[in-house]
């Protein structure tokens, strides 16, 4: 961007909410797959919007940035649902204690691997892995081709699984 490009205002909060709920809404429900819990991410977004307007450098449009930052925020909040399920929830069917150790600590090991790939591939892992979306949907909710969501399957879990040998830790 050259020195003399113009930075725009950052839209009424009103004007952006309802110019772009709907969209909104249906990206936090691809991910989170119910209406509900995609209402509470809308809100929760919009909300931070309206305690701190973004600073953005004009490099892209409101719809671009809004898109991201829904499918950011519909992640995260799938992150801290499944972190709560496992606190509130007990496990369905009788696992071995040592079994069930042995789940939480691959699964322990898969999750600090991801931290070590780049974050197209984290992002893309997580949503294939943890969420269970196909590529098509990947595709459609990251604006990527669906041949670069299974090239970044592969390449991500090609370095997961590399990371986790590499720490002695059998998959």
């Amino acid at each position: 961007m050259g020195p003399h490009a113009a930075v725009l205002p950052f839209p009424s909060l009103n004007d952006l909410y309802a110019r772009h709920r709907t969209r909104a809404l249906a990206i936090a429900r691809r991910i989170v797959g119910d209406t509900d819990d995609a209402e509470d991410v809308v809100q929760d977004v919009f909300l931070r919007l309206s305690r701190q307007p973004p600073g953005l450098d004009g490099r892209a449009t409101w719809t671009t940035w809004l898109h991201r930052v829904m499918v950011n925020s519909s992640i995260n909040w799938l992150r801290a649902r499944r972190r709560r399920e496992r606190l509130t929830h007990a496990p369905q069917e009788m696992v071995s204690p040592e079994a069930h150790a042995m789940g939480e600590q691959m699964q322990r090991h898969f999750h600090e691997a991801l931290e070590e790939v780049n974050p197209q591939q984290r992002q893309v892992l997580y949503l294939r892995e943890v969420r269970g979306l196909g590529a098509a949907e990947i595709s459609r909710l990251l604006r990527i081709p669906e041949g670069t969501v299974k090239s970044t399957l592969h390449r991500g879990r090609q370095r997961a699984l590399t990371v986790m040998e590499e720490r002695g830790q059998r998959p």
